[in-house]
Order: C-alpha cells, then structure tokens, then sequence
C-alpha cells in the first residue's frame, strides 16, 4: 500500500500553499461547479448513466418544460435500480429521480451550503433569478475546504471503520449489488486477504455502463491500485487536501499499516458543516 508515513514530508509545503488558496473560499459561487449537465424526464437510466460515465460526473440535473425539477445521482443507479435488478435501460429518468430539486443561492456562505447539503442529504443546485447556474457536491468542497478551526477535527471522529472488503475475484455484478444494498460508494478490493485497491461507483459507471460491458467478470482488473490511504491521526483539513490532491473521494486510513477506517468527502463535508 502507498502509505504516507510524514505527510508533510510527502507533500513538501503543500499545506502551506493551501492555505493562502483555500482560506478565499467563503461563498457558494466560489466554489460550485459552473458546467451543469442535464438530461429530460423520457430518457432511460442508461442514458443516464452513459452520460455520467462519459464525462465523468456523479448527477444530472433532470428538467421538464426546460425548467430544473431534480436530480438523477450514481447512488440512485446503484441502490434504485442494479441493487434492486431492475434493466436501467427500462427504467425511466423521471421514475428513479430525486425531486423536488434542493436549492441554494450562490451568494449562500458555504457553511450554509455544508449544513443544508448533510441536512437534505445530497447535492444542491445553484439558482439566480429562477436560472440554474450551477452545482454544488461533496467533491467541491473537498477541493475548497478552508483552513478554519473546525476542519482541525481529526478524521477518526468521522471516519467509516466497518469497511467493506472484497476479494479480488469476486464479480463486478457481485459488488455493485453490495454497494447498492449497503448504500456506500466503494469497496476495499484484497488480494490474499491484504487490501490491494479500491473499485468505486464512479468505476462502475465509467468503466462499465458507459461501455454496456458486461458485469460478469473479475473486479481484481478494474480496481484502482495501489490502494492510496493516509495515517487514522490527520485532520479534516489535511485529509481535504490528500483528496484533492489525488483527485480521490475516498482515503482509507491506516494505523501501523492496518486498515482502520475510510473517510469520504462527503464525511468531511459533515465535519465542516457542525
């Protein structure tokens, strides 16, 4: 496993750079995504799917009448339709949606934004004089998180220590069945009993149903290696900038090489909004 002994030794001043970029960050137009992909009611959750597969995001906004009515997320293909066995290429958009859509100003403080996105449990959509002009998710704040006393927390407060552990061998069918039924967005993939990667619902997406390959096959292949995690003792703060860093929204956490948690950004989102 890579595994970051000194962090600061690891990331020579990373931290200090990040502060002087990350401490401007205060409202909701600062850090949202600007680019928002839609998809209309008609069109089937593989649609859906391909299209996040393809550009490599985690909703769609939902219109009607070229109005925002909701969103259409990974989680709700996983847990609403493979977990389930329902055909996503039968299933329309606007029956697996979540509506009404949760919305936010982009003039909203972004400890507001924290709070009403742990509170409604999902992402927010950014609206200016009734037009849609942007999107808010838990992989944004991770990569504007500023430096302020609550992300001094450690992650062992919020961090997820029953993980789950597949071995390498087990289906791709298997696993996105697990993670559906068990509502989390990876799994920790062992070969001989040690962790050896990560296989996430965004592979799935991008990896499989973007390409309508089959799920029948071996995960040890598609997951991604080496396993990249982080000490159980660093902050909120630092394990922000590892994810951003990495370009990961998932960071296992070790003490003395063995796997004791995983914190998710949106983990650390819940951290900053308390």
């Amino acid at each position: 496993m890579e595994y970051p002994k000194d962090l600061r030794r690891e990331f020579p001043k990373v931290f200090d750079r990040a502060y002087e970029q990350m401490r401007k960050f205060r409202l909701v137009r600062d850090i949202m995504t600007p680019k928002v992909i839609t998809i209309t009611e008609e069109k089937t959750m593989g649609d859906a799917a391909s299209v996040m597969g393809e550009k490599h995001i985690g909703s769609l906004i939902v219109v009607a009448d070229a109005k925002p009515k909701g969103i259409v997320t990974e989680r709700d293909l996983l847990s609403g339709i493979l977990a389930l066995g329902r055909d996503p290429a039968k299933t329309n958009v606007g029956t697996a949606m979540s509506w009404p859509l949760v919305t936010i100003s982009p003039d909203a403080p972004i400890k507001d934004a924290a709070r009403i996105m742990m509170k409604r449990k999902g992402r927010l959509a950014v609206m200016e004089k009734e037009k849609l002009i942007g999107i808010v998710s838990a992989s944004d704040f991770i990569r504007s998180l500023p430096d302020v006393p609550e992300t001094v927390v450690k992650v062992e407060d919020y961090m997820t220590t029953e993980v789950v552990i597949v071995d390498e061998e087990k289906s791709v069918a298997d696993i996105a069945v697990i993670m559906g039924r068990e509502r989390i967005g990876s799994v920790i993939v062992a070969s001989g009993g040690k962790p050896k990667g990560i296989f996430t619902e965004r592979d799935l997406l991008t990896t499989f149903l973007k390409e309508g390959k089959s799920l029948a096959v071996a995960v040890k292949e598609y997951a991604s290696t080496p396993l990249i995690v982080a000490p159980a003792g660093i902050s909120i703060y630092e394990a922000a900038y590892i994810m951003a860093d990495k370009h990961i929204r998932r960071l296992p956490l070790v003490e003395e090489e063995e796997l004791v948690g995983i914190i998710t950004a949106r983990d650390l989102v819940e951290a900053y909004a308390k």
